[in-house]
């Protein structure tokens, strides 16, 4: 009975997230709620205990996964300081596939991100924070940025004998560019496996929610990643 009541749940919560709906007012109409699917491949190379570099193209698809949102490659450079802090900085370049409006098609943006991090274990938890400040502007636009601040706080159960690790992080947006505020919540619910000599396969579920707006819009999205880690040769039995 128990089972039979959490698979009737499950069912009930991705019929939901495939269903979009919308809301319409004076003949327009506003969708409030997608679903998405989001795939990334990336390739780690930690240079050291405190240095690593990564790079990762990643696809997304809206309108229930059945039109292409956008794609970019993004490059990243992380420093770890000790066991707890660390300092990263991204660069993104953007193809992303405008599909409302008179004018319609793909446009080019870049964005940039600088973010501090923080870690520590309980026990069997890992609790992380992440602050980050990022801005975006489409190349053929000048001095028209999108910048925002998030700050994330993530917590992951290490389980014994288990290596499908649970995650859950939590998310909150404040876009100041546009006098907006605090403009969008993100949850998201992840694992992942590693394979010996292939790398790490990850699945993750995340629920983003407009917080402006007249019709906000609600997302479920449904996520899988592909990561591959080099290490140094030059690295010493001490940095490992």
């Amino acid at each position: 009975m128990r089972k039979a009541h959490i698979r009737k749940w499950v069912m009930s919560l991705l019929m939901l997230a495939m269903i979009g709906t919308a809301s319409a007012q004076d003949g327009e109409y506003y969708t409030v709620r997608d679903f998405e699917v989001w795939s990334a491949a990336k390739l780690k190379y930690k240079m050291n205990k405190d240095w690593s570099m990564g790079l990762e193209q990643q696809f997304r698809f809206k309108d229930n996964a059945s039109t292409i949102d956008q794609y970019f490659t993004e490059f990243e450079l992380k420093k770890g300081f000790g066991q707890h802090f660390s300092a990263a900085y991204g660069a993104r370049f953007i193809r992303n596939n405008d599909t409302e409006g008179g004018k319609q098609g793909y446009e080019n943006f870049f964005r940039w991100n600088a973010d501090l991090g923080f870690k520590h274990d309980i026990n069997r938890l890992t609790l992380k924070y992440r602050i980050r400040y990022q801005a975006k502007n489409e190349l053929s636009i000048e001095d028209e940025k999108d910048r925002t601040i998030r700050f994330m706080a993530e917590v992951k159960y290490n389980i014994k004998n288990w290596k499908l690790d649970p995650q859950f992080s939590s998310e909150i947006f404040n876009n100041f560019s546009n006098d907006e505020g605090f403009n969008k919540l993100r949850f998201t619910l992840e694992t992942d496996y590693k394979i010996k000599n292939i790398g790490e396969l990850g699945v993750f579920y995340r629920m983003e929610h407009e917080l402006i707006g007249l019709y906000p819009k609600t997302t479920h999205i449904a996520g899988f990643t592909y990561q591959y880690t080099l290490k140094s040769k030059n690295r010493s039995t001490r940095n490992d």
